[in-house]
């Protein structure tokens, strides 16, 4: 028997890995965050199986169901948005599991700041514009940010930034980056980013506050901000170069 937390992607039901949905399609327990999980991935569900949404439940309702199903030998599909590791909740469950000798595996899933870069068709780390992608929040109604990790010293790096759980808390996004990435910086809203009613919100810190406030967008965004989102004119990456040799490729010169 193992609890399988399984990343289901950002939305779209066919971003989810093969090895995820393959593991849902064959537990007979499945619990899933019902408010960011689409229902055509928790309908692949086996026949009968027990499918309950967490949303309402707390840790100790959701550690019981594990129990239980661990009890009576049965794999439990735990099912995630985005990808786990990633503002998931997983540490405080996967603790409980250990303290109960209960074995579990974590499947991988599209994260929502890679989905949103494949809707904008953007790399995010350009050659001479920017190399890291820094994966952040801030702090509102949540756990506050560790020291060091607030916006501002992150800003200072200059690279690609992902903020998730944050679209309420834009105006301080802005006024924090501001100074830092500059008025005119490229900054874009992904609103449900591969669910049907995406929304895409293009601007740059001088207006998108006023573009997010226009489009009544309060939940379930990321925000994206840097250079590399509208960047033009960067330098060709060396991997591809002809003077360029590796193991898999010998130089070609001339």
């Amino acid at each position: 028997m193992t609890i399988h937390f399984i990343g289901a992607g950002p939305g779209a039901p066919d971003l989810i890995t093969v090895r995820g949905l393959n593991l849902i399609r064959r537990c007979p327990v499945v619990l899933y965050a019902g408010s960011l999980v689409p229902e055509a991935i928790v309908a692949e569900a086996p026949p009968g199986a027990r499918v309950l949404d967490t949303a309402p439940m707390t840790l100790d309702e959701i550690i019981a169901e594990m129990r239980a199903a661990h009890g009576a030998g049965h794999d439990v599909a735990r099912v995630h948005s985005g990808d786990p590791s990633l503002y998931g909740a997983i540490g405080e469950q996967m603790r409980r599991l250990d303290a109960l000798g209960i074995p579990y595996e974590v499947t991988p899933g599209v994260p929502a700041f890679a989905a949103a870069a494949a809707a904008l068709k953007t790399e995010l780390t350009l050659p001479d514009i920017a190399q890291t992608v820094i994966l952040t929040r801030t702090a509102v109604r949540s756990s506050a940010m560790p020291d060091g990790e607030d916006l501002e010293t992150l800003g200072r790096s200059g690279a690609t930034l992902a903020i998730h759980l944050s679209v309420n808390n834009l105006a301080h996004v802005v006024k924090t980056l501001t100074p830092l990435y500059g008025a005119d910086c490229p900054v874009v809203v992904a609103v449900r980013v591969s669910w049907p009613d995406q929304q895409i919100i293009r601007g740059t810190l001088a207006d998108i506050r006023d573009q997010v406030k226009t489009a009544e967008v309060t939940r379930t965004a990321l925000i994206l901000v840097g250079r590399a989102l509208a960047a033009e004119g960067f330098t060709d990456s060396r991997l591809y170069a002809p003077d360029h040799d590796h193991l898999l490729r010998a130089r070609k010169d001339g």
